[in-house]
């Protein structure tokens, strides 16, 4: 498993690395001189765009100094022009690592009024996830539409929960599921590792990024490429075993009285994906 899954000290020298090495001295508006032998910016170059010094930033960027302040770490993002969600993860990141990861003492669990507004929801297919995009609840028709082939009371037991992204790169259903797969898993890693950096001490999204690094040669390359996005809408093209193919809008709603928790919901974005999602409806209440 990756270094940087275990430390934040690892995980921001990493990703301080990874997008100097995307970082070009043209794109930086400086004169390059001499043979380059590495990709994107030198140390010394990023510390003069961000105004630090070499040998400060140089013991950053090894993980030697873990108290780099909001304004560095904010000058650091604008020489590495990152977009909001990177500048985000970079303050995680640059945030003190924990001793280690903590496992919770309880099972997570979702609030009864949490599942009561899901199951409320019948012509809306949602799921609630946890922070390692562990399946917490779902209602009948989010089941239906993304793991029928589950038991729908799995989410109950917690030793065995669906896990999303688990199932996204081990379950071959999961993967026939999704048309555009290489897209899905892309915005799955990139969610995924945005949330790693947020709760560093949280041992299930520690234990799940190395059973995956280990268990998918796909996952592990998409997480070295450290990429980091806020996937909160977009859409989703399904090829349902029972409703066909279905293009599907997706929002994701974070529940502020429980961090981490979000709610995942699917709504049709064209006139035949209603009339799909109303089948399923159908199927479902006919089950």
């Amino acid at each position: 498993m990756e270094a940087d899954v275990q430390t934040r000290t690892g995980s921001l020298g990493d990703f301080l690395k990874s997008r100097r090495a995307r970082v070009t001295p043209d794109d930086a508006g400086i004169v390059s001189y001499g043979a380059r032998r590495v990709p994107g910016l030198r140390r010394e170059e990023l510390a003069l765009l961000a105004g630090v010094s070499v040998t400060y930033y140089t013991r950053l960027e090894q993980g030697q100094s873990t108290n780099a302040s909001p304004s560095v770490i904010d000058a650091l993002a604008r020489a590495l022009d990152l977009t909001e969600d990177e500048r985000a993860h970079l303050h995680d990141l640059a945030r003190p690592a924990p001793a280690k990861p903590r496992p919770s003492s309880t099972p997570d669990r979702v609030r009864n009024g949490t599942k009561t507004l899901i199951d409320a929801m019948t012509e809306v297919p949602a799921v609630v996830l946890g922070r390692a995009t562990e399946v917490l609840a779902w209602n009948r028709l989010g089941h239906a539409l993304i793991a029928g082939h589950y038991d729908y009371a799995s989410p109950e037991r917690p030793a065995t929960r669906p896990n999303l992204t688990r199932m996204l790169f081990l379950d071959p259903h999961t993967r026939e599921l999704y048309a555009n797969w290489d897209e899905e898993a892309s915005r799955a890693v990139a969610s995924l590792r945005l949330v790693a950096g947020r709760y560093a001490d949280d041992a299930a999204l520690t234990d799940l990024i190395g059973e995956l690094c280990i268990a998918s040669d796909g996952f592990a390359e998409l997480w070295a490429h450290k990429p980091v996005h806020n996937c909160m809408s977009g859409t989703k093209q399904l090829n349902h075993p029972e409703i066909g193919t279905v293009e599907v809008g997706f929002e994701v709603l974070h529940l502020p009285d429980n961090p981490g928790h979000r709610i995942m919901t699917y709504t049709a974005s064209d006139s035949p994906a209603r009339h799909s999602l109303l089948l399923l409806a159908t199927i479902v209440q006919g089950g």
